[in-house]
This record gives structure tokens, C-alpha cells and sequence, in this order.
């Protein structure tokens, strides 16, 4: 196995050049474990505490291997967190001159002729969007590689679909840009660098071949590091299954109406092809209802009426197809347009079907838009003929990937085989730094009286701690009840998920220092706030996942019906994983202190309990609400004193 004292030890490379660096034994062994796979070949699959510096240690040997590696992360912003931060830093402290590159998907770069297109006809375009649209063109002239995240506007805003392309609009080797096109320019780099960071998103992308057009980046690598690996199956689901929204359908005829003035205004039966098909979209979202909601398929089918709108959405979807197929050749913006209109009716045409018993199909309603899906039941057959082939090097590591000690539930979801597992604990003096409470005498979650008694406890925790909490729900609905009901009864801000941008909120959160956030599913992980910000965080419930979710609904039917449990199998590590996961925003730093507080009674009554118990942490526990004010009141040495630390918490 690789030495690699010289980098990570107290006296090597990382401490010497990097200001604060610490020496953590976790994370030299993490890295010459990586090392020595990426040496020989073959899939490790590891967890690592937080605080480990997982990153460096994955990062050290990439670039050490002499292999083209590929790093996949969970989210673009970690991307930009590598590429543009340790990427650079790790390389100039091994003085490594390696080549790296930066690959995200079509959306994330502008499109210089999707740009001329609004620029010419900005008339569908609100006051905002054209305010938007100047300082986007402004931007075009001076950006070397186009991507959105450069520019002060928000990466949700409406205007970036007008100037960004996407599979279904782009015109590929037809587009007369195509010299200039900073996608393209993105991934030659990507095809030549000896390290590439990309998203999970696009790695399924460039792993199925659906994206084509430029070429691959996969098939030149030979080594593969999957970080925030547990994200990993649920990506790989979304993208292999089959989709169709409403604003796919809008984009559609928008870009055909755009194209229509511009060069055939002389073809008025395609206006009015558009016209009849945004009539009957909207017709349908109506049929929809109000209410938003997710459910199975077979909601909308046994539905005459919704039936009805969609059989006519197939018709006039097929009607555009052929009005534009009548002017094929005129226009290559047409001619795409065509293209796209017969991918969405053929997807339309896939979710209608008859159902197939290996995926699961369900709808969504939001807002003004609605999505049809078909997904998956499983995705290891699509990573299995993949992962560990010829002498390739596989990576998959995360805080959050072992259920208990072991890696079953991860490695049997890829169809793993053969892999080696490890684990490093957190570096973090958990015994010291923070209390695990649960409370006595809450009921069952089912009982209609359990909210009302959170958010009693969570105003009593709130005012020990001084605010500085999350609070982090397993719904919406209780989400929205504790955050009225704490209006006015605690004199610290609140901010609520919904309310602004997660980034904006993140801030606010930071900046304030007494402010309590209360957050969903997105705020369960991915976020960190050091410091004294942050000193409590509430969970309200064990998170298994809702039984009315149409996905897991059909999950369980399957495995039941090959003799499996569910519960066991399925339901229980993901909500384990789930749990490590909202635990872990508490403790970010060796000088952080709090308290994690899980309401459920169920962690304690119930014999799953063990298994989330098993995998959170070694905190000190207690059920007396007395330690949690007292942890608050001492400082970080008294109360280390007065905690059983290793104590079990009984029942």
C-alpha cells in the first residue's frame, strides 16, 4: 500500500503549505487505501465521518495515479467548490502541472444562438427578462467559457432556458455557431484533461450515450471517484427513466413560434397548429385539478375526462409534427424543432402504454405545470456490466453510505459485486462536542396531537439555545404548521424553506447568528454552517419515506413479490441513511458545539431503532431536557464533566 505520510503527515506537504491544515490519521488512511486501488483496479466502497477531508484524500491520489480520472459529485456547486478551489490548490502543492477541465451539462452554458434568437425577438419576454436579457449579452461579449454560474443572476432564473440550450433544442452539428460554441469548447477540454469533474447527472448521460452529438468523455477514463456516492441510484433512476412535462411542451412551442415569424410567416396552418396545441395544453393542465399532488398513473387513466385531453394532446402534438415535417429542409431551426416534437410525442406515446412491470409510472402537479414519468424499479443492470471492468479503478464514498458497519444496501442498489469496503470514523470528539437528546413522553407520530407537542418542545429548545437551529421535517405540511405556530412565540428570526432561494436563506442564516431555519428533504444535507450559527438542530420524525410515494409504493410491491422484505431491505437504509445525513449538518468544525435532538419516540421504543442508532455518531445521550439546557448554559469543559458521554439512553 502507498506511503503517503509525506503529504498527510505532520510534517508533509499539506502542512507545511497550507495555513491551519491539521494532521487526521482518517484521512491519510482513507487516501492510501484509495491509492492502492487505484494502483491495482477494482471498486472500493468507503464512508467517511465528517471532518475526515475526504476530498483531499481522494483528490492526492487522482493525481498521483497517472490514470484520466473521472470525479462525479452530487451537485453542481461542488463542482465549482473543486474545480475552481482544491483542484488547484492540491496540484500546486504536489507541484503537478496535470491538465483539469470542467464539464457540466447543456444548460449551465450559454448558447450564442438561442441568445440571437431572443435578441431578435424579445417580445415574449417580461420586463425582468429583458432587464435579464442585457446584462446577459452585455456578459457574452467578454465570457471565454460561457458558463451561467459566472453572472450575478440567479441560476433559476426565467431567463437562462431563453439563452441555454438543451438536448431537446440544441442543433448539434447543424448549428451555424458550432465554431463557438462553449459547450463544445467545454468538452474537448474534458476529452483531453487528465481530470474531469463532473455531475452525477451528466455521468449517467455520457454512461448511456443518450447525450451524442460532441462525443464522450467515459470511455477514455480508466479510473472513476464517486463522490456524495449515496445521491448516486437515485440519479441513476431519474435519468434512465422516461419524462414528460409541461414546460418541455411550452419550450416547444415557444422556440416553433420563434422559428415560424422568423423564416415562415408565409405558412400560416403552422401558426395555427402551434396555436390549437398550446389551446389543449392548457386545457389539460386544467383537467389536472388545482391540488398539488404526486401519484400513481392510474389516478389519471381511470379519469374519462383527463383520458380525453390527453388523447387530444397526442393528436395535436402529432399535428405539429407533420406541419413542420411539410417544411423540412427550409430551416435547420425548423427541421430541430421537428425533431423535438417527435422525440415528446413519442415519449408521449411510451407513457400511455400499457405499464410495464419493471418500472413504475406517475405524475406530478406543481404550480401551473405537471410531469409524467415512467422510472425504474431498479438500475443495477445498468451499472453492472460498467463498474470494475478490465483493470479500471472505482470510488464511491460519501459520510453517508453505510447502514449500520455495512455497504449491502448501496452495493446491491449498483449491482456491485466484489467490492472492498471501509470505514473511517469522524475525527470530531463527538462524546464532547455534542448531546444527543430524545425526549420523553411525546406520542406515536400517527397521533393528531404529536405536532402541536414538537413545536412546544422546539420553543423550549429554541430558547436554551438562543435560536441558532434547524429544524428539519420529514413533510411540508408539518413544516408549514410548526412555522406559524412558532410566529410570535419566539423572539428570534425565522426563515422558512420556500420563502427565498436556499442559497439566499443559507445566508441570511449565517450572517444573522441567532436565526432558526425550519427546512425539508433539500436542507437535510448538503449544507454547512460552521460556527455558533448553528448549535441545535430538531429532527421531527424518523425519515422513511411517505408509503403514498408511487415510486417506493411500486418498490415495495416488487421486492415483496420476490420474497424480500422491504421494510428491511429497502424502506429502513434509506431512512438510516436519511437520518445520518440531517445529524450531520450539527457538527461541521472541531470547535463546534450543539445539540441533536430527535423527537420520534420510535428511535427508542422500536427494535429497528438500533439500526439508526448504530449509524449515527458516538454523541453523549441523554432524555432529560434539564442536560440540554444545562449543555447550553457551561461552557465546552463543564459540560464535557457533567454528561455520562458513552451512556446509552434508555427508554
Amino acid at each position: 500500500m502507498s506511503d503517503l505520510s509525506h503529504v498527510f503527515g505532520p510534517e508533509g506537504l499539506l502542512a507545511s503549505q497550507i495555513p491551519g491544515f491539521v494532521y487526521r490519521e482518517q484521512q491519510q488512511a482513507m487516501s492510501e487505501r484509495i491509492a492502492a486501488v487505484m494502483d491495482s483496479g477494482g471498486v472500493l466502497i468507503c464512508e467517511a465521518g465528517t471532518g475526515t477531508g475526504k476530498t483531499f484524500a481522494y483528490l492526492v491520489p487522482a493525481l498521483l495515479s497517472g490514470r484520466k480520472v473521472i470525479v462525479s459529485t452530487g451537485t453542481r456547486n461542488l463542482q465549482d467548490q473543486l474545480f475552481h478551489r482544491d483542484l488547484p490548490l492540491i496540484r500546486k502543492v504536489l507541484g503537478r502541472p496535470l491538465s483539469i477541465a470542467l464539464l457540466k451539462g447543456r444548460g449551465n452554458y450559454l448558447c450564442r444562438y438561442r441568445l440571437k434568437l431572443v435578441l431578435d425577438d424579445p417580445a415574449a419576454l417580461d420586463a425582468d427578462q429583458r432587464a435579464q436579457l442585457n446584462e446577459v449579452a452585455r456578459w457574452s461579449k467578454a465570457t471565454r467559457c460561457g458558463d451561467i454560474v459566472e453572472l450575478g443572476i440567479p441560476e433559476d432564473a426565467s431567463i437562462w432556458p431563453h439563452v441555454t440550450s438543451s438536448s431537446d433544442n440544441c442543433l448539434g452539428q447543424e448549428c451555424a455557431d458550432l465554431q463557438d460554441c462553449h459547450l463544445v469548447a467545454a468538452r474537448r477540454e474534458a476529452q483531453s484533461a487528465d481530470l474531469v469533474v463532473v455531475n452525477h447527472h451528466l455521468f449517467c448521460a455520457d454512461l448511456a450515450l443518450k447525450d451524442e452529438g460532441f462525443g464522450e468523455i467515459l470511455p477514455g477514463a480508466d479510473c472513476f471517484v464517486i463522490d456524495e456516492a449515496h445521491q448516486l441510484p437515485g440519479t441513476a433512476s431519474n435519468f434512465f427513466g422516461v419524462s414528460l412535462s409541461s414546460r418541455q411542451l411550452m419550450d416547444l412551442i415557444r422556440d416553433t413560434e420563434l422559428e415560424a415569424h422568423r423564416v415562415a410567416s408565409d405558412a400560416p396552418d403552422l401558426i395555427e397548429r402551434i396555436a390549437r396545441l398550446k389551446r389543449v395544453l392548457q386545457d389539460a393542465r386544467l383537467e389536472l385539478g388545482d391540488s398539488e399532488r404526486r401519484g400513481p398513473w392510474r389516478e389519471l387513466g381511470e379519469n374519462p375526462a383527463i383520458k380525453r385531453a390527453l388523447e387530444t394532446l397526442d393528436r395535436r402534438l402529432a399535428a405539429l409534427a407533420d406541419g413542420l415535417k411539410a417544411l423540412a429542409g427550409r430551416d435547420k431551426g425548423l427541421d430541430a424543432c421537428q425533431a423535438r416534437s417527435n422525440d415528446l410525442l413519442g415519449r408521449l406515446h411510451v407513457l400511455t402504454a400499457p405499464e410495464s412491470e419493471n418500472a413504475v409510472r406517475w405524475f406530478e402537479i406543481q404550480g401551473r405545470g405537471f410531469r409524467f414519468h415512467q422510472t425504474p424499479l431498479e438500475v443495477a443492470e445498468l451499472f453492472r456490466d460498467q463498474i470494475g471492468r478490465d483493470d479500471s479503478a472505482w470510488i464511491f464514498t460519501s459520510a453517508t453510505l453505510a447502514v449500520g458497519k455495512g455497504f449491502e444496501h448501496f452495493s446491491h442498489q449498483l449491482g456491485i459485486q466484489d467490492a472492498e469496503t471501509a470505514r473511517w470514523d469522524s475525527p470530531f470528539d463527538y462524546p464532547t462536542q455534542a448531546l444527543w437528546f430524545v425526549p420523553r413522553g411525546l406520542p406515536q407520530p400517527s397521533e393528531p396531537d404529536y405536532n402541536r407537542q414538537v413545536l412546544e418542545l422546539a420553543c423550549e429548545i429554541i430558547g436554551y439555545s438562543r435560536g441558532r437551529a434547524f429544524l428539519l421535517f420529514t413533510s411540508h405540511r408539518a413544516l408549514r404548521e410548526t412555522a406559524k405556530g412558532l410566529e410570535g412565540r419566539i423572539p428570534y428570526p425565522i426563515l422558512v424553506q420556500g420563502a427565498a432561494p436556499r442559497a439566499e436563506l443559507l445566508e441570511r442564516f449565517r450572517s444573522l447568528g441567532n436565526a432558526v431555519l425550519l427546512g425539508s428533504s433539500s436542507f437535510w444535507e448538503g449544507v454547512d454552517v460552521r460556527g455558533e450559527a448553528l448549535s441545535c438542530v430538531l429532527i421531527d420524525r424518523l425519515p422513511f419515506a411517505s408509503p403514498g410515494d408511487p415510486v417506493l409504493s411500486a418498490r415495495i410491491d416488487a421486492l415483496r413479490q420476490r420474497g424480500g422484505n422491504p421494510f428491511r431491505d429497502y424502506q429502513l437504509p434509506r431512512a438510516v441513511i436519511a437520518l445520518k445525513q440531517g445529524a450531520g449538518r450539527l457538527i461541521r468544525g472541531v470547535e463546534d458545539r450543539g445539540v441533536l435532538v430527535v423527537c420520534d419516540p420510535r428511535l427508542l421504543s422500536r427494535s429497528y431503532g438500533y439500526t439508526f442508532l448504530d449509524s449515527l455518531p458516538p454523541m453523549a445521550r441523554t432524555r432529560k431536557i434539564e442536560d440540554v439546557r444545562a449543555f447550553f448554559e457551561m461552557n465546552s469543559a463543564d459540560a464535557s464533566q457533567s454528561l455520562d458521554h458513552g451512556a446509552s439512553a434508555g427508554p
